[in-house]
């Protein structure tokens, strides 16, 4: 499909700005990236549209915002179907003390209701803060829409004086999940390294922090001691994939 021109006016230097590394985005076939892009220079259009007085200039913005558009539209529906066919893999970088990435955010567009049965693998689920960690993930869990019925850990064992409180918290959690209805399987492995995340409705996440990627914060009474978005991270990376796009060796 060919894409729109850049013949833009003076007046909208911004937009033609923005525009233009739109098509270059397209052109390299990134189309997320161009497709933010897109809508960043249509709406600067818009904005230009609004302040002009001449008819001829009227229409011929009008006419290159719809074209615009319409290779937005595109690009946003072969995005979709990309996503739907699992042909993905989307990475976000958790920058230090960025906020704004807690669970929910990082993992709401993955969960539906064909979500049954969740795979956690991560070595360090053994100290209280990452006891709580687990706990709060599996609270996003079994909240609508999921239908949650079985969450797989495999986890390391800790070998020191913590082992106890790790096994009597694992328990603790896997008995509260019982009372929702929620089977918590619990694996150990002296192994384990790797730290991934997947649903069986195909999603897969890895995080390289696992899910040990909060800050531990100073007082008392501090924002995000509850909410998880207003808390700062460490910086990590988390790669995002579908299993139809990868293969298990």
């Amino acid at each position: 499909m060919a894409k729109p021109g850049m013949a833009l006016g003076s007046e909208s230097t911004a937009a033609a700005t923005v525009l233009k590394r739109a098509v270059e985005l397209d052109s390299e076939s990134r189309y997320q990236q161009a497709l933010v892009c897109y809508q960043e220079g249509i709406d600067l259009l818009l904005q230009v549209l609004k302040g002009t007085k001449d008819d001829a200039k009227k229409r011929t913005l009008r006419e290159k915002i719809s074209g615009y558009m319409d290779r937005a539209e595109n690009i946003k529906k072969y995005v979709d179907q990309e996503k739907e066919d699992g042909k993905y893999h989307k990475q976000i970088k958790i920058e230090e003390n960025a906020t704004g990435f807690s669970y929910e955010t990082l993992f709401k567009e993955y969960l539906n209701e064909t979500v049954t049965e969740v795979w956690i693998e991560d070595p360090y689920i053994r100290q209280i803060h990452q006891l709580y960690n687990l706990l709060r993930f599996c609270e996003m869990l079994i909240k609508k829409p999921c239908n949650v019925k079985t969450i797989h850990l495999l986890t390391s064992l800790d070998k020191g004086y913590v082992k106890e409180s790790q096994r009597n918290g694992l328990e603790e959690i896997k008995m509260s999940l019982s009372r929702h209805g929620v089977l918590l399987e619990i694996e150990y492995s002296s192994s384990i390294h790797d730290r991934e995340i997947r649903f069986n409705n195909g999603w897969m996440i890895k995080i390289g922090r696992g899910l040990d990627y909060f800050k531990k914060l100073q007082g008392r009474f501090p924002l995000g001691y509850h909410d998880f978005d207003l808390r700062p991270c460490h910086e990590t990376t988390v790669d995002i994939f579908h299993n139809k796009h990868t293969k298990k060796i």
